[in-house]
């Protein structure tokens, strides 16, 4: 009897490494669907099964680095370093190119984000996370300390894979190519535009090249799918603020056709998307259905000269293939 559980308990252990390394090979020829360069990591949170594809590499993480900022917000909100409903008072300098809704990429809607207007941390946050706002995540990476406050939590918290390095603002002049900008308190939306305009396309296309090789704001999708994974299991917060997170996550506005794409109809994704030149991300916590538990996911596009619904279609295929592996094994 002793013999025969052991030969099923081995026979038990094979047989998931063995599925485990078909969906490995799955996602690896998936990947090709992208372009570039593609990453993934996909760990079952309740049995820490995982597959992974190219995941200690190192990929740009985009809008993802807001995460990181989320999880040192409230961090501080459960140490009394911070109020979720303190006021910040928005200047013009704060109101910086790119995604959201603060700027409206170069514009003021309705008046949110006009100079002068205050809005909650809370408020920021949300706008950080459901709509990827750059300026709400500007304000909120100043409001912290910077980039080296972000980092030294995830250091503290055991990940070594993800550093952040820029706000949102610095991280687009670099991408494009923009130079010579005055110190941060002068920076104004006619102030980008101008520079953004300046640069020509040989330089455009240098700037992009060195960017997608810089190491700074990146993450290996590795380190990203265990963040979430503490992020899900509450390590990181006390449980109102990791609720918190995970509600605003799950309420995300942006990438219906990444992560999301191919899964079932009605299925909960709590995620964060992330794109900026040749790269395309999303990164989240799928809940599996009929009791199955929850796979925290990583995906991450670089280098990629494909279009971006197939950079997209990528992204939601490879989480299909890790949602169906992980229900049926």
């Amino acid at each position: 009897m002793r013999v025969l559980c052991l030969f099923t308990t081995i026979w038990v252990a094979w047989a998931a490494d063995s599925g485990l390394t078909k969906l490995e090979a799955e996602m690896a020829r998936i990947a090709v669907v992208g372009g570039g360069v593609v990453g993934a990591s996909a760990i079952h949170v309740e049995t820490g099964r995982k597959a992974n594809l190219r995941a200690g590499e190192r990929f740009p993480m985009a809008s993802t680095f807001k995460i990181p900022i989320a999880v040192e917000l409230l961090a501080r909100v459960d140490e009394g370093n911070e109020r979720l409903d303190r006021l910040i008072q928005v200047e013009a300098s704060d109101l910086h190119p790119g995604s959201g809704m603060m700027t409206d990429t170069f514009g003021i809607p309705m008046g949110v984000g006009r100079p002068g207007v205050s809005l909650s941390v809370r408020n920021l946050l949300e706008l950080m996370l459901l709509i990827s706002d750059n300026s709400a995540t500007d304000v909120l990476l100043r409001e912290l300390g910077g980039p080296e406050a972000v980092n030294r939590r995830l250091r503290a918290s055991g990940i070594e894979g993800i550093r952040v390095d820029r706000p949102t603002a610095l991280l687009i002049a670099d991408w494009v190519g923009v130079q010579g900008l005055p110190p941060a308190g002068q920076w104004t939306p006619d102030l980008f535009r101008k520079k953004m305009a300046e640069v020509t396309p040989e330089q455009r296309r240098a700037a992009s090249g060195a960017f997608n090789a810089d190491p700074r704001d990146t993450a290996t999708p590795e380190a990203m799918a265990r963040l979430l994974g503490m992020i899900h299991r509450k390590e990181l917060h006390k449980p109102d603020s990791a609720e918190l997170l995970l509600d605003v996550m799950r309420r995300c506005k942006t990438g219906d056709a990444r992560l999301k794409g191919l899964l079932p109809a009605g299925t909960v994704v709590a995620h964060k998307t992330g794109t900026i030149g040749a790269s395309a991300n999303d990164v989240g916590i799928i809940t599996l259905p009929g009791g199955a538990g929850h796979v925290a996911i990583a995906v991450f596009v670089k280098s990629s000269e494909k279009p971006a619904a197939e950079r997209e279609r990528a992204i939601a295929e490879i989480a299909r293939a890790v949602h169906d592996y992980f229900v049926f094994q």
